[in-house]
């Protein structure tokens, strides 16, 4: 990975990243009226009569607010709302890049639970689906939980759910390749955290039995009494005390701590072909070249890029809400993530286009060890993931479209990436 210049990164984002373009030409006094008075009064009229025409005659449909209120941003910590703007801007360029979903970042000055929640439903009419990002825990989970309640269209924490549907698709590619039972298998959370307690309660609907969750002070055991509302339901009866004492015989580390957490001992103490997502940035919990210092069976992921097997926020909530949104979704359900999550599990699987090895300069790219999930820039995630998650929104009941064609849609999405053939 090339090395960024503070300069460059600086002109990179001056003056912004994101516009906005118009969808409709306004070149003529009659366009002109049709984009405003007299004529705009027609589809407001059709609206009131029936809301859910708002998503046929504005841009509601492909519209998604991204908030944050700046109290926990990437690597940075709590450095205000104005200050997170340039991360919610590239969340909002990262939606428009590989989905072609609108979305605009939105950094509000309050940071109660009340107080976000009430501006949230104040302005929900503008938007399609919400996207929370960078609130701190436990904050986001009450933040989202009741918007979740009051609002009738998709709202989605991404910190929590994209890592835990990303790293959920991968352990199911682990499992096959090493012939693990999910039921069997001992999974190590070093972070409990919005991402970390998202990632668990994923695995465990998977059918995960045996998790051990670790946070800065040790395990979550019974014997605490310092667990709050979201950490005590993984508390376990255990001797362990330590992650050095969690991860004896465990099958999988997932990291969302910090740098250095994991040791080469630690490594050497997991089950026969373990798998290591170490997902701290910009540095690991451990390197993969520390995790090969130690024992050549490992199945090694992080965030980055210039390592194999990256769990990339991108593979999941652009196409996620492309799919909510285009079947006018109420919710994002458990099974619409996990719909999402067994997609990316499947098109890992698929033979790598050209253009992707291309990408990463590699042209032996194959389903295995090294590529357990897809890579950020196969086109055909949005094909596989969107798909799954709107037939998954239909099936369930929480779309408002009232029909819904699977294959047609997977070519409406093809056309969208590829371009439509000529008739």
């Amino acid at each position: 990975m090339s090395e960024l210049k503070k300069e460059e990164v600086l002109a990179y984002h001056k003056k912004g990243k994101i516009g906005i373009d118009l969808t409709k030409p306004c070149d003529t006094q009659h366009e002109l009226s049709l984009a405003y008075t007299p004529g705009v009064a027609i589809p407001c009229l059709e609206i009131a009569k029936d809301e859910n025409l708002s998503f046929e005659y504005t841009n509601r449909s492909n519209l998604v607010a991204v908030i944050s209120d700046g109290t926990a941003v990437l690597g940075l910590g709590n450095i205000g709302p104005l200050a997170s703007k340039p991360v919610m801007e590239g969340k909002s360029v990262l939606f428009k890049k590989f989905a072609n979903v609108d979305a605009f970042d939105i950094e509000l000055d309050v940071h109660t639970v009340d107080e976000i929640v009430t501006t949230c439903k104040a302005i929900s009419p503008t938007f399609g689906g919400i996207n929370l990002e960078d609130i701190k825990a436990p904050q986001c989970f009450e933040i989202e939980k009741k918007l979740q309640e009051v609002l009738d269209i998709p709202v989605f924490h991404d910190d929590q759910h994209g890592t835990a549907i990303i790293t959920t698709a991968g352990l199911m590619n682990v499992l096959e390749l090493t012939g693990k039972k999910v039921e069997e298998i001992k999974i190590v959370v070093n972070g409990a955290g919005a991402a970390g307690i998202s990632c668990a309660k994923m695995y465990k609907r998977l059918g995960v039995k045996n998790i051990v969750m670790c946070d800065s002070r040790g395990v979550l055991s019974k014997e605490r009494t310092d667990l709050n509302d979201y950490k005590a339901p993984f508390a376990i009866d255990t001797e362990a005390k330590t992650l050095d004492d969690a991860i004896e015989n465990a099958d999988m580390f997932l990291g969302l701590s910090v740098a250095g957490a994991l040791s080469k001992e630690m490594v050497a103490k997991m089950a026969p072909e373990p798998i290591i997502f170490a997902l701290a940035n910009p540095v690991p919990e451990i390197l993969p070249s520390e995790v090969m210092e130690a024992r050549d069976d490992a199945i090694m992921g992080t965030g980055r890029s210039d390592y194999p097997n990256q769990i990339n926020n991108v593979l999941g909530f652009p196409f996620i809400f492309r799919g909510a949104l285009d079947v006018h979704a109420k919710k994002i359900t458990e099974g619409m993530k996990m719909a999402a999550a067994k997609a990316l599990a499947t098109l890992a699987k698929e033979p790598v286009p050209d253009y992707v090895k291309t990408a990463y300069h590699n042209d032996s790219i194959t389903y295995g060890k090294e590529h357990i999930i897809p890579l950020p820039f196969n086109k055909e995630a949005l094909v596989w993931v969107a798909s799954a998650v709107a037939k998954a929104a239909f099936e369930e009941g929480v779309a408002r479209v009232e029909h819904y064609d699977h294959e047609q849609y997977k070519e409406q999405l093809r056309c969208l990436i590829y371009g439509c053939p000529e008739n």
